[in-house]
């Protein structure tokens, strides 16, 4: 091509679209101008390799920016698309290709291998002592499980699986047509690179059963509400030869009944007699972990005041660092008095006036 067109107007789409509209315009006409598809059409190869071109840079964000700015001047030192072989094309953007076409590979393909197995998410509650100390608890999975009759084999007692003569074992079947490879599930044994002869009774072959299991689960001392824990290995199991998914668990905090969590600080009230309050003195707090802190306050204390106890929160995460007690003072006004209290108090006003 001797002069570049704009790459905008190559995808047909405006210059403020998103990463998304990029990546369906070019999609649309890599299907359309596929040479693979177009095999009478000599120029549907020019024009997939232009529309490939333009994505390249659009679809990176530091490369759309220079692009925007410089226009093609700016983009030096790039894939030389103009002489390139459709071939070359393939195997330098394979992981691209693979993206939008689901498994083809050109210039000699690569097995993707045994699929992983998928993730899975449980919810679970804490109380605000358990986020305190952490704690050891299990959480219920239901979900696929080896199978305890084949212990996940598939196979019946007394008998193996097979490695699949057809894909020897790689689970995918590979044909060619023209330059291009293309890999799919193995029809023989379903992409599992094994073939069952004689499957179990309870799991039929399927090497595992939908149960509810256990899975004990270590949440640190300071872990909040709405926080995610992640155990590797224990989620859905993977094909044959790949690895499980893994467990999230979504953290809820329970309400706790005198106290209040604020990141690591804690808050709670307390109530004081109007002697104390006048007086000074100082008041037990009984934290959720059962352990006593004395809050001491001075002489004159007024309602509503609150004493910040240093280091008596949670801890962090790290244990680097402990958050703080916050207790706010109610003075305790008596509703019900005697003749005898009614008069010192009469005197007390008096003095104090």
């Amino acid at each position: 091509m001797s002069e570049k067109r704009d790459y905008y107007e190559i995808l047909g789409i405006e210059r403020e679209v998103s990463e998304d509209d990029i990546r369906r315009s070019y999609r649309k006409l890599a299907l359309k101008y596929h040479p693979d598809r177009n095999q009478d059409d000599p120029s549907a190869e020019e024009k997939f390799k232009e529309a490939t071109e333009a994505y390249s840079i659009l679809s990176d964000g530091d490369k759309r920016a220079q692009y925007d700015r410089f226009g093609h001047q700016g983009m030096s030192g790039g894939f030389d698309f103009d002489n390139a072989g459709m071939g070359d094309i393939f195997s330098h953007f394979q992981d691209m290709f693979s993206d939008f076409f689901g498994g083809f590979q050109g210039g000699g393909g690569r097995s993707r291998g045994p699929m992983r197995g998928q993730d899975t998410r449980v919810r679970t509650s804490l109380t605000l002592r358990e986020t305190m100390e952490g704690v050891k608890k299990e959480v219920h999975v239901r979900g696929a499980a080896p199978c305890d009759t084949c212990a996940g084999s598939g196979a019946k007692a007394g008998t193996q699986p097979k490695t699949c003569s057809n894909c020897g074992g790689t689970g995918q079947a590979t044909t060619q047509r023209g330059f291009i490879m293309f890999q799919s599930a193995c029809t023989v044994c379903g992409g599992q690179g094994r073939v069952i002869g004689d499957p179990c009774d309870d799991c039929r072959g399927e090497r595992y059963v939908e149960k509810r299991r256990k899975v004990l689960v270590t949440f640190p001392a300071g872990i909040d509400g709405g926080q995610r824990l992640r155990v590797p290995g224990q989620g859905m199991p993977g094909q044959p030869g790949a690895e499980p998914g893994d467990l999230f668990v979504d953290v809820e905090l329970e309400e706790h009944p005198d106290f209040e969590r604020d990141g690591f600080d804690i808050g709670t009230r307390a109530k004081i007699s109007f002697a104390q309050a006048a007086l000074g003195g100082e008041c037990v707090v009984t934290l959720p972990d059962e352990t006593d802190v004395q809050a001491e306050f001075p002489h004159g204390t007024q309602p509503g005041t609150v004493l910040t106890i240093k280091r008596k929160g949670l801890p962090s995460l790290d244990r680097r660092s402990r958050g703080d007690l916050h207790v706010l003072l109610e003075v305790n006004v008596p509703q019900k008095l005697s003749r005898k209290a009614k008069k010192l108090i009469a005197e007390l006003d008096k003095e104090l006036n």
